[in-house]
């Protein structure tokens, strides 16, 4: 049985991993639909969705998939057209919530994506699968003209939060669990750090090395 599923698209940071797997076998295929798909045009003209089927065409491919094995395909609104795709190419699907094994090793592969993209390992443990948004702005405005690249431009909550003011001043921190959001390296208890303070409801604040 093939299994395909989806996981990121909850996510601000990065794009979404679109994986496929043969159950009896372990056979896994992904590719990642990049996070230029999510601007704000590609996002209402729904280009996603339509890079996911090219994705599962080529796991389909890669995969040899007859069109009399059982498919397992994510029920989320991902794979609206890949469904369509597969009706109309008469493979044998059933559209249900995925589980495992399939979804522990998709949510692994998203979640080293998002390290390779610069995201702290510590810091995704902290938050949590699929990440806490406004835990996310945090890293990207530590490094924003840098990092706003990576982020689903295109969703409504970025239009609230993603262009916020923000202030930069100085202080000084005494316990040992903050983490610098630009480097990635712990930050050393009783140390100088500074401080960017994203100005919202919440006045979110982010600790950096003073150097950083």
């Amino acid at each position: 049985m093939i299994q395909i599923d989806d996981a990121g698209s909850g996510s601000l940071i990065g794009g979404t991993c679109i994986a496929a797997l043969r159950c009896e076998t372990g056979e896994y295929y992904y590719e990642i639909i990049p996070p230029i798909l999510y601007n704000e045009e590609n996002f209402k003209n729904k280009n996603y969705q339509y890079y996911a089927t090219k994705i599962v065409k080529n796991a389909l491919n890669k995969l040899k998939v007859d069109k009399n094995e059982d498919i397992e395909i994510c029920q989320g609104y991902m794979f609206e057209d890949t469904r369509k795709y597969l009706k109309k190419h008469n493979y044998r699907f059933i559209s249900t919530k995925i589980h495992d094994p399939l979804q522990s090793k998709i949510e692994q592969t998203f979640e080293e994506y998002s390290i390779n993209l610069g995201l702290p390992r510590d810091f995704i443990i902290y938050t949590k699968y699929p990440f806490h948004l406004k835990r996310l702005l945090k890293w990207v405005y530590a490094d924003y003209t840098n990092r706003v690249k990576y982020c689903k431009t295109g969703w409504k909550s970025w239009n609230k939060y993603g262009s916020l003011p923000t202030e930069l001043y100085f202080d000084r921190i005494y316990n040992n669990n903050y983490i610098c959001l630009k480097c990635g390296k712990n930050i050393k208890p009783n140390s100088r750090v500074k401080v960017i303070k994203i100005c919202c409801d919440n006045g979110i604040k982010i600790y950096l090395h003073v150097k950083c």
